[in-house]
């Protein structure tokens, strides 16, 4: 067995199980229609507290408390052919450029997507209500202290309705201080397409440093697997 396929059947077996945690919630309708959950998981309405102080254990030991091997590269084929948890998502925008966009986060600093061209950028769209979105929280941290804020962006973006106001983003993010990227809420008719054309929570885009999108995704992502994607070339 090739050392590539060893790192896979890793990937997978890990994969297997998150499971017990909800892979994705889906996303309440605009016009405030009825909503459908996810394989069946029910969403908790009530905040959350992550424990961000404790970085995934795959992060960077392995399960003997050893130091984690150097992983190869793979390719984004080989990432998307061992999702598990998560999958692809609007496919006919990759390789395009971004849509450019405008945000406030919740401390009034304004992000403007074209201005982080030259480095990798992750939009991760999620909800305060969102189990899957909150287990996700801590491998975007150990994810933003592993490759520096130098070459990856990370911006949190939460669009705004009846159980996702700002108030209780903000609240949510007050009681996280060890979050460390910046977080929005945003009225869902401010943000162009195709970003305001995901399903589930939580969703991500991928954008390389030449402002193209190189991947979207929907339901959480295990931190090898997000780390890949990142360093994958298109």
């Amino acid at each position: 067995m090739t050392y590539r396929r060893i790192i896979l059947a890793i990937w997978f077996g890990a994969a297997i199980l998150t499971l017990g945690v909800t892979a994705g919630c889906k996303k309440e309708p605009p016009n405030g229609g009825q909503k459908t959950e996810d394989r069946g998981q029910k969403a908790d309405s009530n905040e959350q507290k992550t424990d961000n102080n404790s970085p995934p254990a795959s992060a960077n030991r392995s399960e003997d408390g050893a130091a984690a091997p150097i992983l190869p590269k793979l390719t984004l084929n080989d990432i998307i052919r061992h999702a598990v948890t998560w999958e692809p998502a609007l496919t006919q925008w990759y390789g395009k450029e971004a849509p450019d966009f405008m945000v406030i986060d919740i401390n009034g600093k304004k992000h403007t997507l074209s201005d982080y061209k030259g480095k990798n950028v992750m939009l991760v769209f999620w909800e305060v209500w969102c189990p899957p979105c909150i287990s996700e929280i801590p491998s975007l941290i150990e994810l933003k202290k592993q490759i520096g804020e130098d070459k990856l962006v990370i911006l949190g973006i939460s669009f705004i309705d009846q159980r996702n106001t700002p108030e209780r983003v903000k609240n949510f993010i007050e009681v996280n201080p060890v979050i460390n990227y910046p977080v929005t809420a945003t009225d869902i008719a401010t943000i162009p397409s195709p970003y305001n054309r995901i399903r589930a929570f939580p969703s991500s885009f991928f954008i390389a440093p030449d402002g193209k999108i190189k991947l979207a995704t929907e339901g959480l992502i295990p931190f090898l697997q997000m780390k890949a994607i990142v360093e994958a070339e298109r």
